[in-house]
């Protein structure tokens, strides 16, 4: 009998509560709500395992939404003392201790999580998935992707699951707002990695990033008034507050509305034209 998987075991003994798989040497129970009309003993039936609220071994024809060595996309169902809820489908909310989490999650909260068995031959999530991640994506550079952010990184950037089983990163430099553990988001391959993994970003290419960025722009500078208190030789750090995007990106922007006659650029401010 193996913990955490689906497997067919074999009807054994029928009880009031239930009827019992497996042998004469090792049993479990399924609870007689979930046994099938009309069977026998002798039949298989296909059941997962997992341990009850009383941490007793207990089998359900119930599908989880997540297996052993498998990924899914679980919602935090609750928060307690010692880590959080997960609904996996199942009777009994599955546990993510906060030694396992990559961000502090909240009840409602969308997370990427395999499987582990602990020290006390228990079931729970982990967000820990690196590990778990392909590196033979179909994927070249400049296709658009989908994934989920799994984890982040002072360092290296944010850590993405394309469709939820490829390895992506969004590189530091290319990380500008609140990207957040459990968000979902639409990006562009930038490279693919000698070693299959995949480098993005949740920008377009430089022409057609540019011109949303020139109407971001504008819209900004309306609600100042029609006047930015500030030109494009302001520090990076004020066009990071203020607009999201680099000091590069916001140059090429703002040279494109001032080719475009719709801005003029003054000694202390950038005005509407």
């Amino acid at each position: 009998m193996k913990l955490g998987e689906k497997q067919v075991l074999t009807v054994v003994k029928k009880v009031e509560f239930g009827v019992y798989l497996g042998s004469d040497e090792e049993r479990v129970l399924l609870p007689k709500k979930q046994v099938p009309r009309d069977i026998e003993i002798g039949d298989p039936v296909e059941v997962f395992l997992y341990r009850d609220s009383d941490d007793r071994m207990i089998a359900t024809t119930h599908e989880p939404k997540v297996t052993l060595g498998k990924l899914a996309i679980l919602e935090v169902a609750d928060v307690g003392k010692m880590g959080a809820f997960l609904d996996w489908g199942l009777e009994k909310d599955l546990f993510l201790p906060f030694k396992e989490q990559t961000a502090k999650v909240k009840k409602g909260d969308q997370c990427l999580v395999t499987l582990y068995i602990d020290k006390s031959s228990r079931l729970c999530a982990t967000m820990k998935v690196y590990h778990m991640l392909r590196t033979d994506s179909p994927y070249k550079k400049d296709d658009k992707v989908s994934g989920i952010i799994y984890d982040t990184s002072d360092e290296f950037g944010i850590f993405v699951a394309v469709d939820q089983q490829y390895s992506a990163l969004i590189p530091r430099k290319d990380v500008f707002g609140g990207l957040t553990v459990g968000q979902t988001v639409e990006a562009r391959v930038t490279s693919v990695k000698a070693d299959g993994k995949l480098d993005l970003s949740v920008k377009d290419k430089i022409p057609e990033q540019m011109d949303k960025d020139a109407q971001y722009i504008l819209k900004v500078i309306q609600s100042y008034d029609g006047e930015l208190p500030f030109t494009d030789k302001a520090d990076p750090e004020t066009i990071k507050r203020e607009f999201n995007m680099s000091k590069a990106a916001f140059k090429r922007a703002v040279g494109r509305l001032l080719k475009a006659g719709k801005i003029e650029i003054l000694e202390k401010c950038i005005r509407i034209r």
